[in-house]
């Protein structure tokens, strides 16, 4: 009999006490196929900690969640006693238009800050989904092409309130400075996975709206593979301030590969910048055209059940797309690849129809062959991370060696001595 398990009934007085919209967990909230027992959803900071004491108090595993886009990035939970779901604190605490700046709670989702501050003409300068919320966003670090211009969810983060695992609530940047132990808690929780705490508000440095963009685009067949790599690096060295400069390469190596580079600014300035990038990357070969509008598949990832992300210096883009291309010949599968490769990092999809053995072999060859093309002198300047797949490819593809991985135990001892913030999804399966 799980003992553990059949006691879990007699905490729910104690969590519905802290959080009254408390429900049974269901198989629509299982997270990578593990159900939860109770699904909370708190509608303030004070509610996040009065629901994380009692969890600390009963011992129970506990999963933050928003819209779930990303919660299947990475390894599952190895328990998931309680979802804390932060959709119901989806407000805009405060817009300070004047100053570029902006408080939200969690759960309020890109789309609706795109509404709320696109009326002051400004923006929230992140290419995620729409329907993904700020919590997601920051917690899986999630950024699209224009990383390369403004850079991650940590980089516009200038203020965090989050709860710890034992219902201590923190505040760091922002108006409000109480940093915990002399951490930096927007940078430890940008891109945590859950696994320190609960994000419930975030405090961002907005952007202006352009007046203006253009899309500059240039096509190489598959034999001009080194015409695209002198097309980024010229495109992410110029002085012409692209905001991304992206790669598609769909499946199969015989296919052409796409260089988008984002020009955004005033109109005048937009068009004359916009002349002088198709100069730019037309010179090495590429097929050029202009548009007001984003290419095909821009930003997007392709539907995939393995997608894996590589990340390099922009100096070993050629040798990394050869990695690519011999890791797939020899695992006998066709990756898709896209993404900011002007900012060192690329997306490999593979079919949905791909076979487990198929993509650890892909997976291995891969990691193998970037490591080998990326280290210098000082040490490795890439890697390979697996962000989602079948679970037999996660085990079997778990890499041990990540960097800095006895400082990130450190921290998380700090933060969660009992390990019981999402369970399994820490670097190492933890």
């Amino acid at each position: 009999m799980d003992t553990e398990r059949s006691l879990l009934p007699a905490v729910r007085p104690a969590l519905a006490a802290a959080c009254p919209s408390l429900t049974d967990g269901i198989a629509a909230d299982a997270v990578a196929g593990v159900i939860p027992s109770f699904v909370a959803s708190p509608s303030s900071t004070a509610e996040v900690s009065a629901l994380l004491r009692e969890a600390a108090a009963a011992g129970l595993a506990v999963v933050p969640r928003g819209t779930g886009t990303g919660l299947a990035w990475g390894a599952p939970p190895s328990r998931c006693d309680l979802v804390v779901d932060l959709r119901s604190m989806d407000q805009v605490v405060e817009h300070e238009a004047g100053d570029l700046v902006a408080r939200v709670q969690a759960g309020a989702t890109i789309g609706q800050l795109a509404v709320a501050f696109g009326s002051a003409g400004q923006q929230l300068a992140l290419d995620v989904p729409a329907e993904a919320t700020v919590g997601g966003v920051v917690a899986t670090g999630t950024a699209g092409p224009r990383r390369f211009r403004y850079g991650a969810p940590r980089d516009l983060l200038i203020g965090i309130t989050v709860v710890r695992a034992d219902g201590v609530v923190a505040h760091a940047g922002g108006k409000v400075v109480k940093n915990v132990a002399g951490y930096d808690l927007g940078k430890l929780f940008a891109g945590s996975q859950g696994t320190l705490g609960v994000i419930t508000e975030a405090a961002f440095r907005l952007h202006p709206l352009p007046a203006a963009v253009a899309w500059v685009t240039a096509e190489f067949g598959p034999a001009e593979r080194a015409g695209a790599v002198t097309a980024v690096a010229a495109a992410a060295g110029s002085p012409l301030v692209p905001s991304a400069v992206e790669l598609d390469w769909p499946g199969g190596s015989q296919r052409p590969l796409r260089v988008g580079v984002l020009l955004e600014g005033t109109g005048p300035g937009v068009a004359e910048r916009a002349k002088q990038m198709s100069e730019l990357l037309a010179a090495p070969g590429g097929a050029v055209s202009v548009a007001e509008t984003a290419p095909a598949r821009w930003g997007v990832l392709p539907s995939s059940v393995t997608m894996v992300r590589v990340s390099f210096w922009v100096s070993a883009l050629g040798p990394v797309l050869d990695a690519v291309a011999v890791a797939g010949a020899d695992a006998g599968v066709r990756p898709a690849v896209s993404g900011p490769a002007g900012a060192g990092a690329l997306y490999a999809c593979l079919d949905p129809g791909t076979s487990d053995e198929d993509a650890v072999r892909f997976v291995t060859a891969l990691r193998e062959r970037v490591a080998g093309a990326v280290w210098g002198a000082g040490g490795p300047r890439g890697g390979v991370t697996v962000l989602t797949a079948p679970p037999a490819v996660l085990t079997a593809t778990s890499d041990g060696t990540v960097p800095g991985l006895a400082l990130m135990r450190a921290v998380r001892d700090q933060f969660d001595p009992d390990h019981r913030m999402f369970p399994g999804r820490f670097a190492g399966g933890e």
